[in-house]
């Protein structure tokens, strides 16, 4: 009998235990979903909270900025829009993430073709921020991504989007990340086009394409990437950032998207 009683009161000091802490948690107000627990699929999570709701500084061609402001998140494609996504058309540089070399449909290359006209100028693969007072020592395309990032480290201060996509530090390094790229990897025009691959998914390429997006929402999400690139009203996502504007008309923009992705 003292036996079965003391077994009783653990059973019991057990279940108080679990009471308390329980109310101690939800005292708290914790969630697994609130707090990011699922999302941590992301393709490359961010360490620390989730960032605040104000506006991104914009790397585009026609921007100033040095690569972020106090208070705003880390930059335009700096946080996935779809954290599930991937680079849909080539494999990792470095290894066997994704499938090995795919080629991309027709309608991706002519929608970075329009990507780049609003952002890269004549320059194109070679595009450098002009705001960028002191240059990479070689062009971008004869760049390995260590070579990249050391020239970002060494000159603070400055904008440093790079590429036909205008790449900001913070995009660049969470997608080679995601990617596997490895540092000694030259920033050729093939991985600049794997990269802006990735990209192009996360503002939901493939669900516009299964009709389980409307076109403006995918054309919404392309301009929170690229700041050349005009919302409805015709201006840039990040208009009013040290002279930010959108470098095509909304017109062009919706006439092109019609003309790429033909129903």
């Amino acid at each position: 009998m003292p036996l079965r009683m003391s077994a009783l009161a653990l059973i019991v000091t057990f279940l108080a235990l679990l009471m308390c802490t329980a109310a101690a948690v939800s005292a708290q107000g914790y969630s697994l979903v609130g707090n990011n627990f699922f999302l941590q699929k992301a393709s490359a999570p961010m360490p620390g909270p989730a960032p605040a709701a104000a506006a991104p500084a914009p790397q585009a061609v026609a921007s100033l900025l040095p690569d972020t402001l106090p208070g705003a998140d880390q930059g335009r494609g700096a946080v996935s829009l779809n954290p599930g996504a991937a680079s849909l058309f080539r494999g990792r540089s470095g290894g066997g993430l994704f499938a090995p070399i795919l080629k991309a449909p027709p309608s991706v290359k002519r929608l970075l073709d329009l990507i780049a006209s609003a952002e890269a100028g004549k320059a194109q693969y070679d595009a450098v921020q002009y705001g960028a007072t002191r240059k990479p020592p070689k062009k971008p395309t004869s760049m390995t991504i260590a070579e990249i990032n050391a020239w970002i480290d060494a000159t603070p201060g400055q904008p440093h989007a790079i590429g036909r996509y205008q790449f900001i530090p913070a995009t660049l390094r969470r997608l080679v990340k995601h990617q596997g790229v490895k540092p000694q990897a030259r920033f050729t025009p093939e991985l600049q086009d794997q990269l802006a691959h990735q990209l192009i998914e996360e503002a939901g390429y493939s669900a516009f394409l299964a009709s389980e997006m409307p076109r403006k929402t995918f054309m919404l999400n392309l301009a929170k990437i690229w700041a050349g690139l005009p919302v409805s009203s015709g201006k840039s996502y990040y208009e009013g950032y040290a002279g930010n504007s959108a470098s095509l008309t909304w017109a062009h923009f919706d006439t092109e998207m019609k003309r790429i992705f033909r129903s």
